[in-house]
């Protein structure tokens, strides 16, 4: 599946709660529709990040994807 994608943020190796901080700082500084790729490999991320960037007023582009250890979100600013 080809997405196009505006921002690629990679926080592999950052512990929770890092990837929703930078992912909420991030999705601030786009402009709306844009689309945000982040890839994290924090367990806790796979729910938390989809939870707060909704909670947030931002939308899922498509479920979350584990591949390995890394979790890949798409979020439309």
């Amino acid at each position: 599946m080809s997405v196009e994608v505006d921002f690629t943020l990679d926080l592999r190796g950052e512990p929770c709660p890092y990837p929703v901080i930078y992912t909420l700082e991030t999705l601030r500084d786009m402009k709306k529709g844009q689309l945000l790729q982040v890839i994290a490999d924090c367990p806790a991320a796979f729910r938390n990040v989809p939870e707060e960037v909704v909670k947030h007023g931002y939308t899922l582009a498509q479920e979350p994807v584990k591949n390995g250890q890394d979790l890949i979100f798409y979020i439309q600013a």
